[in-house]
């Protein structure tokens, strides 16, 4: 009896269990393939978008403005002279010190004399034997070879004694101020300069003008320099050059000031600002705070909307005009009277965002 129990008991199990199974293998199945269609993306799939940026643009005009250009400059001494004699030896005398003041042929120093001494006792020699072969050459008692040949010495060691007196006896070629002093008397010279003349009654300055301002800077014009140091002070001066070419890489040229200083206020090596009038120019100006700067560098650059993307542009800065300020593309034509210009959200961009333009 109790087989029979145990035996009917089994077969009810085996009876239920395939049922089971096919149940969770039906759920499991279906569980699976909603996945898959999810992560395949299929229609049951999402996919990410990413939204435009909101921004607002201003179309940029070409404008005439009265413009002045306020530019930077170190100035230098309208003359600086090295003073280095061109034979070698020792130094006998420096006749002047750092700040000492000179005049045009005061003596400054004394070289060796002795290649001048040398020189001097064959020039005698030689005057005596041209002045003996001259009068022979007037009675025919020589030859013109004879005559020519003693000449070309003679003038070769005149020329020798006027080179060798003018490095032994160095004087200075125009006035102005020893601003650097390399030697010590009895120090032997062997090329680097000895002493630095700078002139100071009259300065330069060089200052880099934006190529677009090219037709407009001319020799002769008048131009102001100012430095921190003397408050509301103003030094005329005049462009004396114009430099002919402009500069590859920074799109500039560059003039020569002339800045006349019979005061001595203004010194060489001093920092100075330079105001330059240029009358009216068309010129782009824009607010402010649509021109951004480059992180960790003085560069500026803006946005512009090519159609609905983001395109930077390099620029730097010219006249300001409260809260406008003239642009000027580094790159010539980068930008032109028509482009919209973005003023608004233009610090979330980056070259090539995706923009939405709104009022």
């Amino acid at each position: 009896m109790k087989n029979n129990s145990t035996h009917q008991s089994f077969r009810w199990s085996s009876g239920i269990s395939p049922f089971l199974l096919f149940a969770s293998c039906l759920l499991l199945l279906t569980a699976c393939g909603g996945n898959s269609n999810d992560k395949g993306g299929g229609k049951g799939a999402t996919t990410t978008k990413k939204e435009a940026e909101k921004v607002k643009v201003l179309t940029l005009q070409s404008e005439r403005i009265a413009k002045s250009l306020e530019l930077s400059s170190t100035l230098e001494g309208y003359e600086t002279m090295n003073i280095a004699p061109s034979i070698t030896g020792h130094i006998e005398h420096i006749y002047v010190e750092v700040g000492s003041r000179v005049q045009k042929g005061t003596l400054l120093v004394r070289m060796d004399q002795t290649q001048l001494n040398t020189t001097r006792i064959n020039l005698n020699s030689t005057r005596t034997e041209f002045d003996r072969v001259s009068a022979l050459k007037q009675s025919g008692s020589i030859s013109q070879q004879v005559y020519d040949q003693t000449k070309a010495g003679y003038d070769q060691l005149v020329e020798t004694e006027r080179f060798q007196e003018e490095n032994t006896f160095v004087k200075a070629q125009f006035a102005g101020v020893i601003s650097a002093k390399y030697y010590e008397d009895g120090e032997m010279y062997a090329g680097q300069p000895i002493l630095t003349l700078t002139q100071i009654s009259r300065l330069k300055a060089i200052i880099n003008i934006p190529e677009t301002y090219f037709p407009l800077v001319k020799q002769g014009m008048k131009v102001s320099v100012e430095s921190d140091i003397y408050p509301g002070t103003v030094f005329p001066a005049t462009i004396e050059i114009v430099y002919p070419t402009i500069d590859p890489a920074s799109h500039t040229f560059q003039a020569k000031l002339n800045i006349p200083n019979a005061n001595e206020k203004i010194r060489p090596g001093m920092y100075v600002r330079t105001t330059l009038a240029v009358g009216e120019v068309n010129a782009i100006v824009v607010p402010y705070q649509s021109v951004l700067k480059l992180t960790g560098s003085n560069d500026r650059y803006v946005f512009v909307a090519d159609g609905n993307t983001a395109r930077r542009v390099a620029v730097t800065l010219g006249q300001r005009f409260d809260d406008r300020i003239e642009i000027i593309p580094v790159e010539t034509g980068a930008l032109k009277a028509g482009d919209q210009l973005v003023v608004t959200g233009q610090a979330r961009l980056v070259d090539g965002t995706t923009l939405e333009i709104v009022d």
